[in-house]
């Protein structure tokens, strides 16, 4: 009986996360309880919709903070499950967890201090590194999540985001291109001209839509 209960809810969260205004979701998913919407937003992360996965990394981070807020362990579960979800171990891959984990250390400042590190440490190849092309992607995005909302005190993460500037795939140079931007405005220094004329269209999600922009234009968002 538990099983259909669960679809139900499912598809509801997905509905709710198709929604055109970001507040009207948010409010209508705080109506689910908390533990009965976690589980929901994590299966979303495996959506062939970028747009719905962009969606239910944001809102997973929503939650996080929410749960964080009454019983911060539960919300350190949450983020102990995003990190056993990137190990090979797991038997998974991934997709949507460190842009998750971006955003919950984004809003939440005790999480941020105990696993900043942990976020950096996967795009760091001397840390837990992520081989996967597609997760580089999500890592860099995370981690530029995070920094446009936080500052932070390791400033040798710039070292472990410039090699993606020359990436061949443009949107891992976008969104080092806004990792960057968002750790210090100076940083254009550090940015390679001819980004600047790079025509390459990637996506980019402005936390609600997902927009198609050149690379170049990150610098003014």
């Amino acid at each position: 009986m538990k099983k259909p209960h669960g679809r139900k809810i499912k598809k509801q969260v997905g509905q709710i996360l198709l929604s055109e205004s970001k507040t009207d979701a948010f409010k209508e998913l705080e109506q689910i309880p908390d533990q009965m919407l976690a589980g929901p937003l994590f299966s979303y992360f495996y959506s062939l919709d970028e747009l719905l996965k962009f969606r239910s990394s944001a809102a997973m981070g929503a939650l996080t903070n929410r749960i964080a807020e009454n019983k911060m362990e539960d919300a350190r579960i949450i983020l102990r499950r995003l990190m056993w979800n990137l190990n090979d171990e797991s038997g998974g891959i991934g997709w949507g967890s460190v842009e998750a984990m971006g955003e919950i250390l984004s809003l939440n400042n005790t999480l941020a201090k105990e696993f900043e590190s942990i976020l950096f440490s996967y795009i760091n190849p001397g840390g837990n590194f992520l081989e996967h092309e597609m997760l580089q992607r999500g890592s860099l995005w995370g981690v530029g999540t995070y920094i446009k909302n936080c500052e932070i005190s390791d400033k040798t993460v710039v070292s472990s985001i410039l090699p993606f500037i020359e990436s061949e795939d443009p949107v891992k140079r976008g969104y080092a291109v806004r990792a960057l931007l968002h750790i210090d405005d100076k940083n254009t220094n550090m940015i390679p001209g001819h980004i600047f004329s790079d025509k390459s269209i990637i996506p980019f999600f402005d936390g609600w839509n997902l927009l198609n922009i050149e690379v170049p234009a990150i610098a003014t968002i």
